[in-house]
């Protein structure tokens, strides 16, 4: 094991970038994933029922199929069509599709947004009907009960499983060094194979990131769950 090799600075700068890019990726798919998998998850507890087939029938098609084939799509597919190439070059939003980093954290977004909104529809389905029955004696409407009262319990009681959704987000960000130009973690340990022939050190020296970045978010979210969450805990007498 010649792990020197790894912490040569022009390597260390190499996974430093990875990081930065992992990171940028995870964050930046996880906020705009957030922001459509709340919209998606009132549409599917909502009264309108071709909307709720609709974003049903979409989470069904995110959660059966692999995140590369997705990743792919859009890249090597979408990235790839003529109609799309002939306008990326000055016609907004389809200049975005010739970036490497666009695509993925698309790809990434639109996964984690069909998982989450599942989640959050479940939550808001389990909602106690003691806390709607109050904010209605409060004489609260329809959507005021959702966003005062709903929305904000099952956001709450989504967080276990959310955070298990943020850890597998991180791990499958490694999925973007299938698209060329992307140096992401799992990308920057490639490099260092491909130059030195050492297999296990480049990625082993990658997992342990992985590990480290996994081990940080569980601990955010185990402290965000202790104080949102406190008033699920058994009364100690």
């Amino acid at each position: 094991m010649n792990w020197s090799v790894i912490f040569q600075a022009k390597n260390l700068a190499l996974y430093g970038e990875g990081i930065v890019t992992t990171l940028w990726l995870l964050f930046a798919s996880l906020g705009v994933g957030a922001v459509l998998a709340v919209i998606f998850a009132l549409l599917l507890t909502g009264p309108w029922a071709p909307l709720r087939w609709a974003v049903g029938a979409y989470t069904y098609v995110i959660r059966g199929t692999p995140l590369l084939i997705q990743v792919y799509l859009i890249y090597y597919g979408l990235g790839q069509l003529e109609w799309i190439q002939a306008r990326w070059d000055d016609v907004w939003p389809w200049t975005y599709f010739k970036e490497p980093f666009f695509c993925a954290a698309f790809a990434f977004s639109l996964n984690t947004a069909g998982y989450t909104a599942e989640m959050l529809a479940g939550a808001i389905r389990e909602t106690n009907a003691g806390e709607i029955e109050a904010a209605q004696s409060f004489g609260m409407s329809r959507l005021q009960v959702m966003l005062r009262v709903v929305l904000p319990s099952a956001m709450r009681r989504t967080l276990p499983a959310y955070s298990n959704e943020v850890v597998m987000m991180l791990q499958s960000t490694s999925l973007a060094s299938a698209v060329p130009s992307m140096m992401d973690v799992t990308a920057a340990a490639s490099r260092v194979y491909s130059d030195y022939y050492l297999p296990f050190e480049a990625y082993l020296a990658a997992a342990a990131i992985y590990l480290v970045a996994s081990f940080c978010l569980i601990g955010v979210f185990k402290l965000a769950e202790k104080h949102f969450l406190a008033y699920l805990a058994p009364r100690k007498h």
